[in-house]
């Protein structure tokens, strides 16, 4: 640290975003990632990714890896590369297992699943060039109406998720030989809020108390375990800050509780700070000197690198922010970076790649876990498993219109039956249009109305798209019986008091959606447990084990 000005070491608090893609020498954003990280000096990376069809495109192993070497070729000082890897690799990276949702942990009930996709999630991260994971959630989703964290959360009931996050931690740090930085988020707990942080500032309303009792042990849990880094919420904590600014900028919330009384000694980490919930509050300058003296001791993708190590120089300058304060976050910094081996090699081995990535045991256990998941919450009828496949007809209700939910798990129906009816619908749709897919289901014996929930609206509503909450509603009211399946969020049932039989997958990954239609054919048993409430519908821990077909 001594070798570096005081410019360079606030640099070194700074981490943009990048995408991990081939780049042309000659082209406008190798340019710009040249002058971040050459001329700037930032600290560091976080990888996201190309959304296309309104879902994100993982990148190819060979090229992240390949791109990362490239950065980290142009760096005096090694960069600190990081990514959210919640779910693996696999919403960013492609060949890497397809594992499920926090929420579908939760359903499946078993912690080893935990500590095994961290120790799968840390050796591929080290592999393709990430040292840093921003996960796992440490999140109490409290909240029904949450429009962000929802699935992303273990469930919640505060010990149980304590548990996931220790067993997370502890297996993500497992190969010593592969050492990476683990983070839980969002402190204080983003779990009881009904605003998205994208959007707007989040609120938590809880109570000193229920702080404590609710949101804060899984953060105390995971600091207790090791963890590297917490993150910071863009949310106000009424109960303990009484201005209306996010945990990110508040001095109470991350220097007097995260380090003074919780004893967190590890790195503070900002949420993104192109995010509304800071954004609509403070420029960009002034969130970052804020998030500064606050505590937090990485600025995490501000809009613009240069202007924000100016903004912060320029506070030191005058005395607002003391070169101490400075100094603090870019020891632990450096420490972080020596703690994952980057002072020893910061290039990863392209030719390990393919032996690493394409594993059959992991793809096994995302599948096994992912299926352990299914939970059949009603079943009046005794509709489930289906008697009588070829005689069911299946409706998918897209959550978007982008065509990027439903082809997989029609493909699986198609698989079993394929003369099966099929209809995919998306909610632009007009009503007419809705009613003659209603109509075109004469003649079925047994409906399946799949359903795709993933994120609530800005305004927290748990409801279905569009024109979609009526013709759910007509269909339930038909004479035809209906199973309702819930891909992703499972909430929004509490909208539909016609639900007779009802399964939620908790999870929108691709291997819970062949998970639930062999569930639903009776290929494998049913017996995951609701890790959260649906207010009015069913209470935590509803689950009713089916056993598979001859079984």
């Amino acid at each position: 640290m001594h070798s570096l000005s005081l410019r360079d070491r606030i640099a070194q608090m700074v981490v943009m975003p990048c995408y991990a893609e081939k780049l042309s020498l000659r082209s406008r954003a190798y340019r710009d990632y040249r002058r971040q990280i050459h001329v700037v000096h930032i600290g560091g990376l976080i990888i996201l990714g190309r959304v296309a069809r309104g879902a994100v495109q993982p990148a190819d192993p060979k090229t992240v890896a390949g791109f990362l070497n490239q950065m980290q070729g142009m760096a005096a000082i090694p960069l600190l590369v990081g990514a959210d890897f919640e779910r693996g690799l696999s919403n960013r990276v492609s060949h890497s297992a397809p594992w499920p949702h926090n929420m579908a942990f939760g359903a499946a009930r078993d912690i080893e699943d935990v500590r095994y996709q961290a120790a799968v999630t840390a050796k591929e991260a080290r592999a393709v060039g990430v040292q840093w994971i921003f996960a796992p959630d440490a999140d109490v989703n409290s909240n029904p109406d949450n429009p962000i964290i929802n699935i992303r959360s273990y469930g919640e009931n505060p010990e149980e998720v304590s548990r996931f996050v220790r067993a997370y931690v502890e297996g993500a740090h497992s190969d010593s030989a592969n050492p990476v930085l683990v983070t839980v988020k969002h402190f204080p707990g983003q779990g009881n809020t009904s605003v998205d942080s994208h959007l707007g500032l989040a609120r938590n309303s809880d109570s000193r108390e229920q702080l404590e009792q609710i949101d804060l042990p899984p953060f105390r849990e995971g600091i207790a375990a090791g963890v590297d880094a917490v993150m910071a919420a863009h949310m106000a904590v009424p109960a303990m800050e009484t201005e209306e600014i996010p945990a990110t900028v508040s001095r109470v919330m991350l220097t007097g509780l995260l380090r003074d009384e919780m004893k967190f000694q590890g790195l503070v980490v900002t949420d993104a700070m192109d995010m509304q919930g800071l954004t609509k509050l403070f420029d960009p300058s002034e969130a970052a000197v804020r998030a500064v003296e606050a505590g937090a001791d990485v600025l995490l993708m501000p809009r613009n690198a240069e202007e924000t190590v100016n903004a912060v120089l320029k506070a030191v300058q005058s005395g607002r922010i003391s070169r101490t304060r400075i100094d603090e976050s870019v020891t632990r910094i450096l420490s972080a970076k020596a703690r994952v081996g980057l002072q020893h090699t910061r290039h990863v081995n392209l030719a390990r790649l393919d032996r690493i990535m394409d594993s059959t045991e992991s793809e096994a256990r995302a599948q096994s876990v992912a299926a352990r998941a299914i939970t059949l919450v009603k079943n009046e009828r005794a509709l489930v498993p289906l008697a009588a496949p070829e005689s069911a007809c299946l409706t998918v209700l897209a959550e978007s219109d982008s065509g990027s939910e439903g082809p997989h798990l029609i493909d699986e129906f198609k698989k079993r039956v394929p003369a099966m009816k099929t209809q995919l619908l998306d909610p632009g749709m007009p009503a007419q249009a809705l009613d003659d897919a209603l109509n075109a289901l004469a003649g079925c014996a047994v409906n399946v109305a799949a359903v795709y929930s993933t994120r609530f609206d800005n305004t927290g509503a748990a409801w279905l798209r569009g024109d979609f909450p009526g013709f759910l509603t007509k269909m339930l009211a038909g004479k035809t019986p209906v199973i309702v399946l819930g891909i992703g969020i499972p909430y929004f049932a509490r909208a539909f008091s016609g639900i007779g039989t009802y399964i939620t997958t908790l999870s929108s990954a691709e291997s819970s959606e062949t998970a639930v239609v062999r569930a639903l054919f009776g290929e494998i048993g049913m017996s995951g447990k609701l890790p959260v409430t649906i207010p009015g519908f069913a209470a935590a821990g509803t689950g009713i084990e089916v056993p598979a077909k001859g079984k």
